[in-house]
């Protein structure tokens, strides 16, 4: 059971692998969706991008197929192609029953790009119109692979600590596991560093060894380890035989985690140059994903369907993300924006205060060298529909 993580838990060697992404394409033995039910955009209309976008607009997503990712995969229309040899699904962009004009190829992350970081292959490959990049992972690339985040999809990070509930009877915070030595098992410095800014965690507690899978948890119960709000707590519970419980935990994003996980970026030399797409293409995208959540079941069974069929280490079940789509929203992980009620919208303070949180972190764990980083490069607001909402 091996989870995505944001550049927190990469090592610098595994952000600057470089190996190549995906095979040839044999679509046609691959399995395909029915015809196409949807009407076509009006020409010119704000759903028509057919003659302001690449006829197929590629989508990078860091990780492998999941409901955290629903956004994306809420568009492919009932015409998808899944290509198993370079594990993509392309099928024509359908927004609310029609036919934007264009094509969607979503690509996912992990082993099957060598574990290549978003901005890594979005550098490598021209093709890709929009890809998910975490803040962090932003501010790592910020030198030498910058890109522009244009609107946020989920709002608060989904990672957590998590503990054994009957090892630490009671305890509801991070604060109260550690401060009683508990060892904080994760895949990387960054959040330990973190913990012992904000919490009593002392650092000689940290053990960097995590790789995914649950065994060191459910054979040392004084552990806290990190893990998913939208994930974790449903398989520890449901899924894991040796385990068979609940889990306690407290979301990262409350002790100080406070990147936009997985923002939808452009290239920064590509700003300019999709500028006219990414006027209308914001605006699904900010709809998009309150869509999904609003009725996550058919996409999640795309979702399902792909991790089966692209047959890698990974293995996610309805299960999982169905109660994904539900803890995104009872979780506040996606939520409008606090500071304008917009969804998807970034807030510029908050935009300041990751920069000054995450620059140093990563500088101390030798990830960046330039540190003189204006928040406002990272971002922009420029293309976001002010109505959009999901109070609305």
């Amino acid at each position: 059971m091996n989870r995505k993580m944001s550049i927190a838990g990469l090592s610098a060697a595994g952000l600057l692998a470089l190996t190549a992404c995906g095979g040839a394409s044999d679509a046609a033995d691959d399995p395909t969706g029915s015809e196409l039910d949807a009407t076509v955009a009006e020409a010119g209309s704000a759903f028509d991008l057919s003659d302001v976008c690449p006829a197929t607009v590629v989508m990078q997503q860091d990780w492998q197929p999941e409901a955290e990712h629903g956004a994306m995969y809420n568009l492919v229309g009932s015409d998808y192609t899944i290509d198993t040899d370079a594990k993509s699904v392309t099928g024509s962009l359908v927004v609310d029953g029609v036919d934007t004009g264009v094509d969607i190829e979503v690509r996912p992350g992990g082993p099957n790009v060598g574990f290549q970081s978003v901005p890594a292959l979005m550098y490598l490959d021209d093709d890709i119109t929009l890809g998910a990049v975490n803040t962090d992972t932003a501010i790592s690339g910020y030198e030498t692979q910058p890109t522009i985040a244009v609107t946020s999809q989920m709002t608060v990070s989904p990672q957590i600590l998590m503990w054994d509930p009957d090892t630490y009877p009671g305890a509801t915070t991070i604060e109260e596991v550690v401060s009683q030595g508990a060892v904080v098992v994760t895949s990387g410095d960054v959040i330990p560093t973190l913990l012992a800014e904000t919490t009593a965690f002392d650092l000689a507690n940290s053990d960097t060894s995590y790789e995914g899978t649950p065994a060191r948890f459910v054979s040392d119960t004084t552990i806290t380890q990190q893990g998913f709000a939208t994930a974790e707590p449903y398989i520890y519970e449901n899924e894991i035989a040796e385990w068979g419980r609940p889990v306690a935990y407290q979301l990262l994003a409350e002790v100080g985690y406070n990147i936009y996980p997985e923002p939808l970026a452009v290239r920064a030399d590509k700003l300019d140059e999709l500028s006219d797409c990414l006027a209308r293409l914001v605006p699904i995208m900010q709809q998009s994903q309150i869509d999904y959540l609003a009725d996550p079941g058919p996409t999640n069974e795309l979702i399902v369907e792909l991790v089966e069929a692209y047959d890698l280490s990974w293995t996610y079940s309805l299960g999982v993300a169905d109660f994904s789509a539900a803890a995104q929203v009872s979780e506040g992980i996606v939520t409008d924006d606090p500071a304008s009620g917009v969804f998807g919208q970034f807030d510029p303070e908050r935009m300041q205060a990751i920069v000054d949180t995450f620059v140093p972190l990563l500088e101390a764990q030798g990830l960046i060298t330039v540190t003189d980083i204006d928040p406002t490069e990272l971002y922009t607001n420029e293309f976001i529909d002010a109505s959009i909402s999901m109070e609305n």
